[in-house]
């Protein structure tokens, strides 16, 4: 890490960007005129912390935040699930602490939005009536991109566990079943995706499950569409010194990209050769969620394009969309990380932007932030911390702040950093859900 000081920074790092955000709903908070109506749609880390915020920073508003379930379940520290070493419901949570701020929480599917009408239709047949609407409706998964593969291959032979919930509980499952010798494969689809050094930290995971139980000749192989990932050095360092010759990556360029599988005998095919595993975690294709396609939001790669000053889409005014179904920017892979840190950030200018509209009043400055950790094994973690500014219409690094852990780091930093991402967790989930 560099430019700045860890521990200080963690300090603030996951409500780091309310700062500006806030102080547009400073100056719009007290407001004349009737009721204004926000309807949030999914209630993960982005909608969450846009329904919170928006309470906080204008009280009179009339927040509604719709969402399917009653428990959230964290996709970050899963991998740790899958590894047996925490319980699933330590990433839990449930909304009473919205519910407590004057948040209407209304458990239902929204199917549809009418944005000329501004109103959005649930399940149960109820329409809901907006000024200002947030979609955060998280990812959903092209099983079509992959040969053989489908919803329900995933929901039982070959789970994605993409989505933290009972797939998760699904794959660890299957890595326990497994006998000494076995493989675990792990495909890997082209970015954009959901948590970029995901799939690094879950073999990673995996790999330390064999090594904890002393199944020393079982192997971890991933299969990746893309040339390159998130925190290489950091990972293929982390590799060689605990798990040496435990976990194979095979890039794109190499033949890494999974294009068919075989859900019966568990093999997935690429355009060169097949691979047989005895657990075969596919991670398919991602798109926006299934709502923001419908809404017509996406773009021709099925995401959903904003105006990096504000959230809000550029397909539709006053809808803002924030979270993993967003792109903004040229940044490499497609714009900045999918993550719960950026969700959280994402959120927070949204909130500020929508504020500011509501009142006339133009849009404050934003800026983004990103922090992101991965542990490898128990006591071994590193990460990244990346600051975006928005400069002529283009999301940039700021230089100046943030950055990646270092590949020479004595033992205690990488401890250091493993706790620190437990501390960033429990952080980010009060931020979000209290």
């Amino acid at each position: 890490m560099n430019r700045f000081n860890r521990r200080d920074f963690l300090k603030v790092s996951a409500g780091a960007s309310l700062l500006v955000p806030m102080a547009a709903c400073a100056q719009t908070a007290p407001r004349a005129g009737g009721k204004k109506r926000v309807v949030v749609v999914g209630g993960g880390f982005g909608g969450a912390t846009a329904a919170k915020y928006l309470k906080i920073g204008a009280p009179d508003y009339d927040v509604t935040l719709v969402e399917r379930d009653k428990v959230f379940t964290s996709c970050p520290l899963s991998n740790e699930v899958i590894s047996g070493e925490y319980p699933l419901s330590k990433l839990q949570v449930g909304y009473d602490g919205l519910i407590k701020r004057g948040i209407n929480v209304v458990f239902d599917d929204a199917t549809a939005v009418d944005p000329a009408k501004k109103t959005v239709r649930l399940k149960s047949g109820t329409t809901l009536n907006y000024d200002a609407l947030v979609l955060s409706p998280g990812i959903d998964f092209n099983f079509a991109g992959i040969e053989g593969h489908s919803e329900a291959a995933a929901n039982n032979e070959l789970p994605h566990a993409y989505k933290a919930g009972p797939q998760t509980l699904l794959l660890h499952k299957q890595l326990a079943a497994m006998k000494d010798g076995g493989t675990f494969i792990i495909t890997v689809p082209p970015g954009p995706f959901r948590c970029p050094p995901g799939p690094y930290e879950r073999a990673s995971q995996v790999a330390y499950y064999f090594k904890h139980k002393g199944m020393n000749k079982s192997k971890v192989l991933i299969l990746d569409s893309n040339d390159s990932f998130s925190k290489i050095g950091l990972f293929q360092q982390a590799w060689k010194l605990q798990y040496p010759g435990m976990i194979e990556w095979v890039p794109g360029a190499s033949g890494g990209k999974v294009v068919k599988v075989d859900a019966k005998t568990r093999t997935a095919y690429t355009d060169f050769d097949k691979f047989q595993g005895d657990v075969v975690n596919v991670i398919p294709p991602h798109h926006a969620g299934h709502i923001a396609k419908n809404t017509g939001l996406t773009n021709e790669r099925g995401w959903c394009t904003v105006n990096m000053l504000t959230m809000e889409s550029t397909v539709h005014p006053d809808i803002w969309v924030v979270g993993d179904s967003c792109v903004h920017g040229d940044l490499p892979v497609y714009g900045a990380p999918k993550s719960a840190h950026m969700a959280n950030t994402q959120a927070k200018v949204a909130v500020g932007a929508i504020i500011a509209k509501l009142s006339g009043l133009p849009a404050p400055e934003p800026y983004f932030v990103n922090t992101c950790y991965s542990v490898t094994q128990p006591g071994y973690g590193f990460s990244v911390v990346h600051i975006y500014r928005v400069v002529d219409g283009k999301l940039v690094y700021a230089t100046d702040a943030g950055g990646v852990s270092p590949v020479e780091a004595p033992a205690i930093t990488r401890k250091l950093e493993a706790e620190y991402q437990v501390g960033w967790f429990k952080n980010i989930m009060a931020d979000a859900f209290s």
